[in-house]
């Protein structure tokens, strides 16, 4: 579509939710509900520190990336059994249907899992179930993305793709996440080069709250092909011209940022200007249960603050659906579906 069909201002929520669209930065653990917490908590006989529902997403007022990784890893640790797994992944993939997701490639973080004893398989396989599952009866398509966390030794997660490898057919890709400053992507270049060689898709975490050098290292010593957050590319003239020229695409997550005091207000975020600069940037949710909203209420609040437009929406939505790691063939059909929802807004 070369022109982006106008649409009445009114009708711009509504056309947000509409659109099909891919979500492409989403870790499942960071999806899990207070209700699921509680209800697999008191499924596993797991006592937690809050005593309802109630004060533990009180309990979700962040100052920072670390402040929220703490109450994140407590969360996790009602995880026990395949099924838990898959009970988290399916109120996930449900959200997304109904968010209009057509496609989604999920992050998990198996040392969160693994280092409480939990078996690769017993993660892996619930969360791979579910997704296909969710295939067969929604339609929905999705891809798993194995997530190393940063804040370990490079040899954790070099253990960690060794214990994955014999699922390899269950993930199509590598990660890197978890605590961003003073863990910059060198630490972790020889797994990432295995990884490569292996035939495995590379993202990684990087210019979220760490300087543009981690974009840079993750680009040019791991080899991703792009760059999760990355919101502090802004502050390089030179590496916003090279993401511009390559077209790496950049998974922004508006609320996360907001909620992890990245941006002190939503109206003030740096996504507009990104996008307007020619950079591939596109809308994600990161851990919609902690951080206010999943994919499409980042899209309704993002677009509100900053008084974005169809034009804007149309190009957010098809860059997630050209950055993802799915089949030309299905990209292009997806994008088809992208045009006609535009023409039947343009219309009403």
């Amino acid at each position: 579509m070369n022109t982006v069909p106008a649409v009445d201002a009114s009708r711009l929520p509504q056309l947000l939710r509409a659109m099909p669209k891919a979500e492409l930065h989403m870790h499942i653990e960071g999806s899990l509900e207070p209700e699921l917490i509680f209800a697999l908590a008191q499924r596993n006989q797991i006592p937690l520190a809050y005593d309802s529902v109630e004060a533990l997403r009180a309990a979700y007022a962040f100052t920072d990336l670390q402040s929220f990784l703490d109450i994140y890893y407590a969360g996790a640790s009602v995880l026990l059994h395949e099924q838990d797994f898959y009970d988290m992944a399916r109120a996930y993939l449900d959200r997304a249907v109904a968010d209009n997701v057509v496609h989604t490639e999920i992050f998990f973080d198996p040392q969160t899992h693994t280092e409480r004893g939990v078996a690769m398989e017993t993660v892996i396989n619930g969360l791979y179930r579910a997704c296909r599952d969710a295939q067969i009866e929604q339609g929905i398509s999705s891809s798993l993305i194995l997530s190393f966390l940063r804040h370990l030794s490079e040899e954790s997660a070099l253990q960690t793709l060794d214990a994955a490898l014999p699922l390899r057919d269950r993930f199509i890709g590598v990660g890197l996440d978890s605590s961003e400053l003073g863990n910059p992507p060198e630490k972790f270049t020889r797994v990432f080069e295995r990884c490569k060689q292996l035939g495995l898709r590379l993202v990684a975490h990087a210019g979220e709250e760490g300087p543009p050098a981690y974009i840079w290292g993750a680009l040019d010593v791991l080899n991703v092909e792009r760059i999760d957050h990355g919101v502090q590319s802004e502050q390089d003239a030179l590496l916003m011209q090279r993401l511009v020229k390559e077209q790496i695409p950049l998974t922004v997550c508006p609320l996360s940022n907001l909620k992890l005091c990245v941006i002190k207000d939503l109206a003030d975020h740096n996504l507009p200007r990104l996008l307007a600069a020619g950079l591939k940037v596109m809308i994600n949710s990161d851990d919609p249960a902690y951080f206010g909203g999943y994919v499409n209420e980042n899209y309704t609040q993002l677009f509100a603050a900053t008084g974005m437009g169809a034009p804007e929406a149309y190009q957010l939505a098809r860059n997630s659906l050209e950055a993802s790691f799915a089949s030309q063939a299905q990209k292009q059909e997806w994008i088809a579906r992208l045009d006609e929802v535009f023409r039947e807004y343009a219309a009403a």
